[in-house]
């Protein structure tokens, strides 16, 4: 059985209402970073589209289906490199919109989160929230969960997705300016938290006067990070060990001082939270 994958984190720039020139753009940063031996490709949150729209109509001509055409173009690409990829849009389901990121491997579309929490910001004003559960996915390369930007504020999303056995979680983001303790110490504290590994990818630029902080992190199940993007186009790469995400319980001294993140909760004391 494996252990070691290779991650790669694209930080970049997308143009909001081109589609097709978005696309264009993560299929050659697919390229590079397969070539440089990713086995997992990550890109912000909305990268296909742009994020800064001004309304629900405005938004409605670049919303797309998944899968549709651009996933269907994502998924020769994946196929041909025999790569994973991670890749924000909007997307429309009859009379639904969605922030949501598809998960694309060698096999073709594997799924697709809907973002659950939508702060008052961008497109994410006039969107519909999420209306499925969160799901981790059994890939060749570990298990894997998804999550969008402002639910990592929220710890339920990943503990929920730790129990449910994720290795990797993969955080698109479009952090703006003033988001910066997220990317300091809340992705950390995720990591962690549960003891997995977690991969949280940023644009960069200005958008209609919303200026993104890029910070792009590659975080381990310790909370250390092992490569971190400043505020300019780029790809992070780090190797995570599948065995030590899936090892929770952390031994400081044996027999003396064990504590173990999964096994040590209390459930029957935690109702409230689930409480509307």
């Amino acid at each position: 059985m494996r252990d070691k994958t290779e991650i790669a984190a694209v930080q970049m720039e997308p143009k909001i209402m081109r589609n097709p020139e978005n696309l264009e753009e993560i299929t050659a940063r697919i390229r590079v970073a397969a070539g440089s031996g990713a086995e997992l490709i990550v890109f912000p949150e909305c990268a296909l589209t742009g994020y800064v729209f001004a309304s629900r109509k405005e938004a409605l001509p670049y919303l797309e289906t998944v899968p549709g055409p651009s996933t269907m173009k994502l998924e020769a690409c994946c196929r041909e490199l025999g790569v994973y990829a991670v890749v924000g849009l909007l997307e429309t389901k009859g009379n639904k919109y969605f922030n949501t990121a598809a998960l694309i491997g060698p096999e073709g579309l594997i799924g697709r989160y809907r973002k659950v929490h939508l702060p008052y910001l961008g497109i994410d004003r006039f969107l519909d929230p999420g209306d499925e559960p969160f799901k981790v996915y059994q890939t060749d390369i570990g298990n894997i969960g998804i999550f969008i930007c402002y639910d990592c504020n929220f710890p339920e999303s990943a503990r929920v997705m730790a129990l449910m056995g994720a290795d990797i979680l993969v955080l698109p983001t479009n952090w703006p300016e003033g988001r910066e303790r997220i990317p300091q110490y809340v992705a950390p504290t995720r990591a962690l938290e549960n003891r997995v590994h977690l991969v949280a990818v940023n644009r960069i630029g200005c958008e209609r006067g919303t200026g993104f902080i890029g910070q792009s992190k590659i975080i381990n199940s310790r909370g250390d990070t092992l490569a971190q993007a400043g505020n300019k186009a780029e790809i992070l790469y780090g190797k995570v060990s599948l065995a030590e995400s899936r090892e929770k319980r952390v031994i400081f001294k044996p027999g003396e001082f064990e504590v173990d993140c999964i096994k040590d909760r209390r459930p029957e004391f935690y109702a409230r939270i689930t409480r509307t």
